[in-house]
């Protein structure tokens, strides 16, 4: 799994994830972790932070609040994430929102974006959170219609940005096990 992760970073990175100025989760997690994750022991340490972020009692930026990351992996190929906000932030209310997700560009088109959101509302609504907020650059047209086709309910667009909601309630419990 290590070996596909780092090449789904290489893949990001290639987009101009990790750049410094680069605020988004991916962003940061490259400037922070990319010289140690091609170790073992520092890929173990990554998952282990992600896994601590889920903890309300983990320390963390001012600007930060708890949030919990699922990876969609087809057998031992990284595909992409779900990550969920436990709460938002004023900056979150309208760039990022309670729910990302990212799809490596090599497995883009196939429907893994939509089929990784649809298996991550139930988290949203098992953590409590009745509706979510995601946020989209107004032109990127792909996720726009991956959130749309899981209920997504455009708001208004702000700063650049398309304000989608979605009610959590309809779906049933979540199951990443399956494309685990």
């Amino acid at each position: 799994m290590r070996i596909s992760f780092l090449a789904a970073m290489a893949e990001f990175q290639a987009e101009g994830r990790g750049i410094p100025g680069d605020t988004s989760m991916y962003g940061r997690e490259i400037l922070e972790f990319c010289d140690t994750w091609h170790t073992p022991e520092g890929f173990t340490d990554y998952v282990g932070s992600l896994r601590a972020r889920a903890d309300p009692a983990f320390p963390r930026a001012a600007d930060e609040v708890p949030s919990k990351s699922l990876w969609w992996v087809e057998g031992e190929e990284f595909l992409g994430r779900f990550v969920v906000r436990h709460q938002l932030t004023e900056r979150l209310r309208t760039v990022g929102g309670h729910v990302g997700y990212d799809v490596r560009s090599s497995a883009r088109r196939a429907g893994h974006g939509t089929a990784i959101l649809r298996a991550g509302l139930p988290v949203c609504a098992e953590l409590g959170l009745d509706r979510v907020l995601l946020t989209v650059h107004v032109g990127n047209l792909a996720s726009q219609r991956v959130i749309e086709a899981n209920g997504g309910v455009l708001e208004r667009e702000e700063q650049g940005m398309n304000l989608y909601w979605i009610d959590t309630a309809p779906y049933a419990k979540a199951d990443f096990s399956s494309a685990a």
